[in-house]
């Protein structure tokens, strides 16, 4: 199997497991019950996703760019933690 599919699978399968449940997930259940037009909320979702996706990918893109690999991931893993700890204390 080449580098890319096993890329390209292993991103499908982090992201579809990641979102279950997620708030997105729950605001397009919300909305098709809300409008009864299914379609219409599919294509809004799937173009809003593709949006942040890509916007995601090309500011990873740009921040290795300038800053190391190693660095991005503590800082990462920082602004998790903190959204984290806001999170448990209702600030965010």
């Amino acid at each position: 199997m080449s580098e890319g599919i096993k890329v390209f699978l292993s991103t499908f399968a982090l992201l579809f497991v990641a979102e279950l449940g997620d708030k997105t997930q729950l605001a397009v259940l919300s909305m098709t019950t809300k409008h009864k037009m299914p379609l219409w909320v599919f294509c809004g979702a799937v173009l809003a996703l593709t949006a942040v996706t890509g916007l995601g990918v090309l500011g990873g893109d740009l921040l290795t760019r300038l800053i190391p690999e190693h660095i991005l991931r503590k800082i990462a893993a920082v602004m998790f933690v903190g959204m984290g700890v806001l999170m448990w204390f209702d600030k965010l």
